[in-house]
């Protein structure tokens, strides 16, 4: 981990949040709702994930102090390719290798980040997906998180990030917070299983009412796929709105 991602001074991060808050309001017409649900100590943060511009609207939006870093990428090595060598210098990620190699290690970067008053972002998905008001079946990492560290995960969504262009909108919104404290007795595969469904349904509400724009053409299509990792190959047909959660 020391390798992969040292911890960064506060000003990094500092110039991060001031480059992304006003580049992204310049390009788009940027909303945030919710801010005031977010607690004012440590927590997680988990989203829905639709591009690769997700972490820059958020890391934008979120007030500081705390500081908030980023749960992955899976990346073999962060100091090669211009956009891994950036996000370490800048020490916005928590990064594991491909295979789950180095997770025990991410893992106790996240508790040291918590213990410190932080927040940790998670796009809980764990990959983007296509269609705005679709959300993927959540990963149980986040809640396994949460429970360890006892804070609580706040559910939170990007809209309008499938297909960007110029001045289009984006709307970031945070819901309430969900403590893991009021799973305390039960087994420990129940107790994650049901905070993820719980999340889930937060997240699809938060997303539920926005429409899905027209593709992106010319420049706006291109910045849309710049870095964006489709498992399938390319984007995904949009599923119906009923799908995931």
């Amino acid at each position: 981990m020391s390798e992969q991602a040292p911890p960064r001074p506060l000003w990094r991060y500092r110039l991060a949040r001031l480059v992304s808050r006003w580049g992204t309001r310049l390009l788009f017409r940027v909303r945030v709702e919710g801010l005031e649900r977010l607690p004012p100590g440590p927590s997680i943060l988990c989203f829905n994930h639709q591009n690769w511009m997700d972490p820059i609207f958020a890391i934008g939006a979120l007030p500081l102090p705390p500081r908030t870093s980023f749960f992955g990428p899976q990346e073999e090595d962060m100091r090669v390719g211009l956009r891994n060598r950036f996000m370490r210098w800048l020490g916005l990620v928590v990064p594991f290798r491909p295979g789950r190699r180095g997770l025990a290690a991410a893992v106790r970067r996240v508790d040291e980040l918590l213990a410190s008053g932080e927040r940790l972002g998670v796009f809980g998905e764990g990959r983007i997906h296509s269609g705005e008001a679709v959300l993927l079946p959540l990963e149980e990492g986040t809640a396994y998180m949460a429970i360890r560290c006892r804070v609580p995960i706040v559910p939170a969504a990007i809209n309008g990030t499938s297909w960007l262009a110029f001045r289009r909108p984006v709307r970031l919104r945070f819901g309430e917070p969900i403590d893991p404290a009021a799973l305390a007795g039960y087994e420990q595969a129940q107790a994650v299983a049901d905070l993820t469904a719980e999340v889930g349904r937060a997240i699809l509400a938060l997303v539920s009412d926005f429409p899905d724009p027209s593709p992106s053409r010319w420049i706006g299509g291109r910045f849309t796929e710049l870095f964006n990792d489709w498992p399938e190959g390319s984007r995904p047909p949009v599923p119906p709105r009923d799908a995931g959660g």
